[in-house]
């Protein structure tokens, strides 16, 4: 029985939406019938090659649903139970994964080359990250298929998978937000505002969102942001004068670009954390002088989906949830059709809005 699902026919093409066939889980697969799908930039990023994946493809990575069918040696869920989807599964035996940093995985996205369905014309399609959330159904490796602890919303769990373990893990773990301390978030779209909730969970003392939008001051606030900054050439400057002329404690970009990744390094006070989340094409060139490192004795760090472990991460973000500590509706600004994912994608360009929602 065909599916609905947005295929990406060639990099830079317009998205499709199409019957697709999708085969029966074989042995250590897990067929899912979605709830709901983020609409990330990172999809953005593979539809226009700013991040390389074999087309035609599938898109969406951040997903939410109920399993129809298992295959063979599939033992951790069963049909009927709810789960998210992992885009970024661990082998557990690369180098990275010994030392623990399943979130570098060597082999995270090995399942993206595969076979992952066809169209009526026998075309074969990949999963664009390993999981095609952009379908009422999916099939998918058994370790992309986490269990959804009790008291999370199905739909809104969708936002487990990408956006929220990586705002949740720039803060907690990449850079270790202490209680107190004072924290910039660059980006107020989907992952800003889950950095933004998970420095207040932190206890920051003073979150301060940047974005190019005024419209998007009522959503960072509702999401934690105590002030409220336009990007401008003079951003590093007003933050300073929010902190004491000091600058903050930790900065978080979220955006991917070079001059918001130079201003969250200049917002950042001497000796302080800057970290990068946002994705950014091989034109973004950043450039520091030998002098600068030197005398700020600031970190600079990358950021690869939150350096989180989603085994460990999905339940404690449950917990948090349970206990009205984060709110996962705050980051959904629109809940959308897969007609509309076009129109999101363009809202993400004009720098609109948080997350959009695909609702099954």
């Amino acid at each position: 029985m065909a599916v609905r699902a947005a295929v990406l026919p060639a990099i830079g093409a317009p998205l499709e939406i199409t019957g697709i066939e999708l085969p029966d889980p074989g042995p250590g697969q897990v067929r899912v019938r979605l709830a709901a799908a983020g609409v990330c930039h990172s999809d953005l990023s593979l539809s226009n090659g700013t991040m390389r994946v074999p087309v035609p493809a599938v898109l969406g990575h951040e997903g939410a649903g109920t399993v129809v069918a298992v295959g063979e040696g599939v033992t951790h869920v069963a049909p009927g139970a709810p789960v998210v989807l992992n885009w970024a599964p661990s082998c557990g035996t690369c180098h990275a994964c010994a030392l623990g940093e399943v979130w570098l995985c060597a082999d995270a996205l090995a399942g993206a080359a595969g076979v992952h369905a066809r169209t009526s014309d026998g075309t074969e399609l990949h999963p664009g990250l390993n999981v095609a959330a952009f379908a009422e159904e999916t099939v998918v490796a058994a370790s992309c298929v986490l269990p959804l602890p009790d008291g999370v919303p199905l739909t809104d769990a969708a936002l487990l998978g990408c956006a929220v373990l990586t705002g949740y893990g720039a803060v907690h773990h990449s850079a270790r937000v202490r209680r107190g301390e004072s924290v910039a978030v660059f980006g107020a779209g989907g992952v800003g505002l889950a950095t933004l909730q998970a420095a207040r969970i932190a206890g920051a003392s003073r979150i301060i969102a940047v974005d190019v939008s005024p419209e998007k001051e009522e959503l960072a606030r509702a999401a934690g942001a105590t002030d409220y900054v336009l990007a401008s050439d003079a951003t590093a400057r007003e933050i300073r004068g929010l902190t004491g002329r000091q600058g903050v404690d930790v900065a978080v970009e979220c955006v991917g670009r070079a001059v918001s990744i130079r201003a969250a390094w200049d917002s950042t006070r001497r000796g302080g954390r800057t970290t990068v989340v946002g994705i950014g094409g091989k034109d973004q060139e950043v450039t520091f002088n030998a002098l600068e490192i030197f005398h700020w004795g600031r970190t600079l760090s990358g950021c690869v989906y939150g350096d989180s472990d989603p085994a460990r991460d999905v339940p404690v973000l449950a917990e948090h949830v349970r206990e009205g500590r984060l709110d996962l509706s705050v980051l959904v600004t629109e809940r959308i059709a897969l007609e509309g994912i076009p129109a999101a994608f363009e809202n993400m360009l004009a720098g609109k809005g948080g997350r959009a929602l695909v609702v099954f």
